[in-house]
């Protein structure tokens, strides 16, 4: 059974880049309208919400899902929004797995991909969360997962204590009355979601892997990792970028899950150097499809030197290109 399109949050119009935002698991587009990086909102930038999320029901409740209807859902209302123009995909922990599924199979609708908090894996090489857990729990999980997310979003105090463990100072230094009623925005846009989709979202991703398909992802892959991530570990962000043939890592210390929160004007940096020549991954002169990235250490102060002095050092791990940022 095919899905129905994802419906579009239109977050700015203007000519230039295309940026197709997709958010992470128990969060909705109304997110992005604050913490999306300023860059994209003077281009054209569109967010959709993940299956089953805000706005986008499963035509069954609770169906089972694939990745290639999925894939097909989201390609087509790319070519319905950006007329098939190429767009960077800037996809955030599931939305990022799911940019990878796109880009995997439908490479001529991707210019580019941004990762933050993403994976390759649903298992996250044997780590789990414990509502992912009760969903395995034979005949009971799945009611034990629909209670707990509805009491997950049942008070703004719920939603706040269930989502602080995405960040990684628990006093939310930036937390201010805008951000408060941002989150209460996407509490209440998740009430109206039914539980069992979201469920269906969860064993989607705890069933599926890309680590295979990664070496044919040629895409120039922006790959933002905090350091301190406790939803997606970091070694498995690193991972990632290892396998794929035109990845950049950017890792950044004493941050979490929300890197777009917790970095937000030095990501809106990193991005708009990014977006401008994205091939500044890519081995120059070669085709990306037969080469390992490669960089020097003076392309390397080259291309931070744009930013001032955000990045401290400029490394070679894991067979990818990385910075790190103290």
């Amino acid at each position: 059974m095919s899905l129905p399109l994802p419906p579009p949050e239109q977050l700015s119009a203007f000519p230039g880049h295309n940026f197709a935002l997709i958010h992470g698991l128990g969060m909705a587009p109304v997110f992005w309208r604050l913490y999306a990086p300023q860059f994209m909102l003077e281009h054209k930038t569109i967010a959709y919400p993940l299956p089953g999320h805000d706005g986008w029901p499963l035509p069954v409740a609770g169906q089972p899902l694939y990745t290639q209807q999925i894939v097909s859902a989201y390609a087509n209302a790319i070519e319905r929004d950006f007329r098939g123009q190429p767009v960077t995909l800037f996809g955030h922990s599931t939305g990022g797995f799911v940019s990878l599924a796109i880009a995997a199979a439908r490479p001529d609708l991707v210019r580019a991909i941004v990762l933050i908090g993403g994976f390759a894996c649903g298992r996250f090489e044997g780590r789990e969360r414990l509502a992912a857990r009760l969903l395995r729990i034979p005949h009971i999980g799945p009611a034990l997962f629909q209670t707990l997310f509805k009491r997950w979003i049942s008070t703004r105090e719920t939603f706040r204590s269930g989502s602080i463990d995405c960040v990684y100072d628990k006093s939310c230094p930036w937390e201010s009355d805008e951000t408060q009623q941002m989150m209460e925005d996407v509490r209440v846009r998740l009430q109206c979601c039914r539980p069992e989709d979201v469920g269906s979202v969860v064993r989607w991703f705890q069933n599926s892997t890309l680590l295979d398909h990664l070496e044919k992802i040629t895409t120039p892959v922006l790959n933002l990792v905090g350091a301190n991530d406790e939803i997606v570990p970091a070694h498995h962000q690193l991972r990632l970028a290892r396998s794929m043939p035109n990845a950049m890592t950017v890792l950044f210390g004493q941050t979490g899950h929300l890197l777009m929160v917790e970095r937000q004007s030095e990501l809106n940096r990193i991005l708009s150097r990014f977006s401008a020549a994205p091939w500044i991954v890519m081995s120059p002169g070669r085709s990306a499809r037969i080469t390992k990235p490669r960089i020097t250490s003076a392309q390397a102060e080259g291309w931070v030197a744009t930013r001032g002095s955000l990045i401290a050092r400029f490394k070679t791990a894991w067979g990818t290109k990385t910075a790190q940022i103290h």
